[in-house]
């Protein structure tokens, strides 16, 4: 499921526009908005894609870590998820340092 970053409505993975307020999804969602936020950290190193374990073959396939300034970090919702509910993955941070 997408979700738009200004209105939080859920919309299922293949609408690009969000129907409420018209902000383009692919670019405005939650989970742009968290990569977007994770890329601009300097402690986070690498990005790790995470879903559940009932996830669907190509959710599974694309589950792992992606270091940070890698061309090729997968977006959600993954195209050609099965799932029933949709895409249920996210991005999960991975830190060089943890401390103040």
């Amino acid at each position: 499921m997408r979700e738009c970053a200004n209105c939080y409505m859920h919309v299922e993975d293949h609408v690009l526009v969000c129907p409420q307020c018209q902000s383009d999804l692919v670019t405005n969602s939650v989970a742009a908005k968290a990569l977007e936020k994770l890329m601009a950290s300097p402690r986070v190193t690498a990005i790790y894609i995470a879903g559940p374990t009932y996830a669907c073959p190509v959710c599974r396939s694309l589950q792992g870590t992606y270091y940070k300034y890698a061309e090729a970090i997968p977006t959600l919702p993954h195209e050609g998820c099965s799932c029933p509910r949709g895409c249920l993955c996210s991005y999960e941070p991975l830190v060089a340092e943890v401390g103040p």
